[in-house]
């Protein structure tokens, strides 16, 4: 073989080399790529439903406060409607009527403070992985390079 043929079967050689360098390089990358974007997203999913059991365990408690709320207010409304039948005057009805609207409307208060305590915290609580996974995604997006 002449020097320029041989030259020539060289350069061809090399170029096939480095060619197959960079595709097994970019395939690398690009399999690199896809198992972090499967990475993300099923860490998305586990915040996704992280949230929503934390959303149905508050859901499953604020009900059940709701039904002791309901059940306690029928007790006391039925002592209630006792007690004013048992008055004498009109002095004493009003009297035990005002007292029980003192009283509803502090422990209506404190029921309804109560539940959105619970309302707020799991509010909170719900929302947290959810914004672990926004603020992932902006670092993602801040290091992105193409």
């Amino acid at each position: 073989m002449n020097k320029a043929t041989k030259d020539a079967v060289e350069n061809a050689e090399t170029m096939m080399k480095d060619a197959q360098g960079a595709f097994k390089s970019a395939f690398e990358k690009a399999s690199k790529s896809v198992e972090d974007v499967n990475d993300f997203s099923k860490a998305n999913m586990d915040a996704v439903i992280k949230s929503g059991e934390i959303t149905s365990k508050a859901a499953e408690t604020i009900s059940k406060e709701l039904a002791d709320v309901a059940k306690k207010n029928f007790d006391e409304s039925v002592k209630v409607a006792q007690d004013l039948a048992s008055a004498k005057t009109v002095t004493e009805l009003f009297e035990k009527q005002t007292a029980f609207a003192k009283t509803a409307f502090d422990t209506y208060s404190a029921q309804f403070r109560a539940i959105t305590e619970i309302a707020t915290k799991s509010t909170k609580e719900a929302v947290a992985p959810l914004a672990a996974r926004a603020e992932a995604a902006t670092d993602l997006a801040k290091n992105f390079q193409v």
